[in-house]
């Protein structure tokens, strides 16, 4: 085995376009997809990747739909029980919502599922930018308050797992209800969002606390991050913004006592993989066609604040016309960025409205053959911007077929990627180890 580091890697698990053609069964109905769910995630796991990831979003979103159309969008957690019984070793990362989620069902669900695949879960914390008036809120909270309700949970969750320690199911005695007893304690928490006695009904996986992971960039994510996380999924759609993101976590962690290599710095990528970069770069376009100038302009103003139709398409946008920093939107993070890409590049207004931030998501973008593919991840890799990345597939399936085919054994070649599991867990695929 290869003494350099090692990438970790996921797969964000979605419908291909060959999988929602096959969508529509004989009597007129729609069904959920999760049977082709299941075989990407079996082909992951043949490629021995860390783990399958899937996202959260508590509100029909007509954006989110339209995107997905033809698909059922299932709870993760729901979803993965499905992917964890017919996988064996591949991680299954969920994602649940601390702003929404009573932490005693949170630490149930999540160690039932921990259970049911037998060690491989990674659980996705998120605080939600949006849904309060799903669950009895008036509006959403501010960051700080989110972030501060998602330590306590997170913290609260932790706790109920220990307190039903999988020693438990090895007591084998006459007195075993009073052995039990003193195992088994309430944690009697009281805390500023959450009252909860305890303990939890369900004894904790022998694999231990199982993986963390968060997805917020924004000031009080990264101190939320630094404090808990394992692994964080980061927007980081240049190699600068990577590097600034992985020293400052390292500086984050060393400050709560943790080593500074303790969290993976994980950035989505977004890739379109063809024979030849044209091939690829003209999946990019297909893949954008659908959104109008109009469209353009309105995601725009939705991420930024800023209402860009009165510019000519070959003007630059540039700092100063920039709304100042502090005004409310959808997505701090996404704004920061988009932000600090003005700044940088001064781009036209028509460049402006081809950012991956404006007519997708922050995430890094990256078309090419499966050679510039590999090496444009490596270049990153070897600056320090990214410690691994989670996948997230674009394009038709022959450029999903290209990464699996070609790009992976690239990195298997380079050393920096495993030939085989060696272990079954997701903390031992991670090479996370208990304190």
């Amino acid at each position: 085995m290869s003494l350099k580091k090692q990438l970790c890697i996921g797969l964000t698990l979605s419908s291909s376009k060959k999988d929602k053609e096959n969508m529509q069964m004989d009597d007129n109905k729609f069904y959920s997809g999760i049977e082709e769910q299941i075989e990407l995630a079996k082909r992951a796991e043949k490629a021995k990747l860390d783990f399958v990831f899937k996202a959260d979003y508590l509100v029909a979103h007509p954006d989110l739909i339209a995107r997905n159309r033809g698909s059922v969008i299932l709870d993760p957690t729901l979803f993965f029980t499905a992917i964890a019984r017919e996988t064996k070793k591949i991680g299954v990362v969920t994602t649940a919502s601390t702003s929404f989620n009573p932490p005693y069902i949170l630490a149930r669900q999540l160690q039932s599922l921990n259970w049911i695949s037998n060690g491989r879960v990674g659980w996705n914390i998120v605080t939600s930018i949006e849904g309060a008036e799903n669950f009895g809120n008036e509006k959403m909270p501010a960051s700080e308050e989110r972030y501060a309700k998602a330590a306590e949970c997170t913290e609260l969750v932790k706790k109920l797992w220990k307190s039903h320690p999988y020693e438990v199911l090895e007591v084998d005695s006459a007195d075993a209800a009073e052995v039990i007893r003193e195992m088994i304690q309430p944690i009697d928490h009281e805390g500023e969002f959450f009252h909860v006695k305890g303990p939890l009904n369900v004894p904790e996986h022998f694999s231990g606390t199982m993986p963390l992971f968060q997805a917020g960039a924004s000031e009080s994510g990264r101190n939320f991050a630094a404090s808990v996380a394992d692994a964080i999924f980061a927007a980081t759609p240049d190699i600068e913004s990577g590097i600034e993101l992985c020293k400052d976590l390292k500086e984050r962690a060393q400050g709560h006592g943790r080593q500074p290599d303790a969290i993976r710095v994980l950035p989505g990528l977004y890739f379109f993989i063809g024979d030849t970069y044209e091939e690829a770069q003209e999946m990019y376009r297909q893949a954008n066609q659908h959104l109008t100038i109009e469209r353009r302009y309105a995601l725009a103003e939705m991420v930024l604040g800023l209402n860009l139709r009165e510019l000519a398409l070959n003007e630059k946008v540039t700092a100063n016309i920039l709304p100042d920093a502090d005004q409310a939107v959808r997505s701090k993070t996404h704004a920061d960025l988009l932000r600090r890409f003005i700044i940088k590049n001064e781009p036209t207004v028509e460049q402006l409205l081809e950012r991956p931030e404006v007519i997708g998501s922050s995430h890094w973008v990256a078309i090419g053959t499966p050679q510039e593919i590999f090496q444009q991840i490596m270049e990153r890799f070897e600056a320090g911007a990214l410690d691994g990345f989670i996948a997230i597939p674009g394009g038709p399936p022959k450029s999903l077929d290209l990464f699996f085919s070609d790009v992976i054994p690239l990195f298997v070649e380079a050393g920096v990627f495993r030939k085989d599991y060696v272990g079954s867990t997701l903390r031992e695929h991670l090479g996370i180890f208990e304190a």
